[in-house]
């Protein structure tokens, strides 16, 4: 902004995208879209979902079918239109997502599956166990990369998805209107997903976020009005 001058910027800086299943959730829906959402272009998405917060009441049932999920993914060559996951932007970005794995194991996060690393291909990783001074809960990871996290009430995990510096897209998948409505109030994003994932976007609507996850909004209609300056005119005819 400094180096842009006066003049009116807009501006996408990133998330930590949370996606809450709640208890009644409807997992024949949660469990594929999150493992679209956290693995398209091998994470290397903005809205890419990368905290799921999981209700314990269904904490073994979703972790095994959305690790079953990852596992039935293909690695390999984009080129190739059964691959799912392809490789990485460069090897050194792949380097790097796999430095925050291990170093988030070192920790006591535990792997559920992925962890491997070919070149800038890194198989889709899940973890466990995590905390949320981990860089792969904290920071943007960027990559194939997403943690599990179980909570006990809807609150716990408001607050948990919340407890972030970005606040760009987050999720919640209820089939309850009332707890929906609650966490579009009290999660402080830009967009809220309702039985969508984090990663949900269509290029018309109003696409930005709040706090460090950047200022403005895109789509065709919002980027006009942020890029608009009003001219007010006044006639005196007296």
């Amino acid at each position: 902004m400094r180096q842009a001058g006066l003049k009116k910027v807009t501006m996408e800086l990133g998330n930590t995208s949370p996606t809450i299943i709640e208890a009644d959730g409807d997992l024949d829906l949660a469990v594929p879209k999150c493992a679209v959402g956290a693995f398209y272009n091998s994470g290397q998405v903005c809205l890419s979902v990368q905290r799921i917060y999981v209700h314990r009441s269904l904490e073994r049932t979703f972790t095994e079918r959305f690790v079953r999920a990852t596992q039935a993914l293909k690695v390999g060559d984009p080129l190739d239109e059964q691959v799912d996951v392809g490789p990485m932007i460069d090897e050194r970005e792949a380097i790097r997502a796999e430095e925050w794995v291990n170093e988030a194991i070192r920790q006591g996060a535990r792997l559920l599956c992925g962890g491997k690393r070919e070149g800038a291909v890194l198989h889709p990783t899940v973890l466990t166990d995590v905390t949320k001074a981990m860089k792969v809960v904290c920071n943007e990871v960027f990559a194939p990369v997403v943690s599990l996290i179980p909570y006990d009430d809807l609150e716990e995990a408001l607050t948990m998805a919340d407890d972030t510096e970005y606040g760009l897209q987050a999720a919640i998948f209820t089939r309850d209107l009332k707890k929906a409505f609650r966490a579009i109030k009290r999660l402080n994003f830009g967009g809220v997903m309702v039985n969508e994932t984090s990663a949900f976007r269509v290029d018309h609507m109003p696409y930005g976020g709040n706090r460090r996850s950047g200022i403005g909004r895109e789509g065709v209609r919002y980027a006009i009005e942020e890029m608009t300056n009003i001219k007010m005119v006044v006639f005196n005819l007296a």
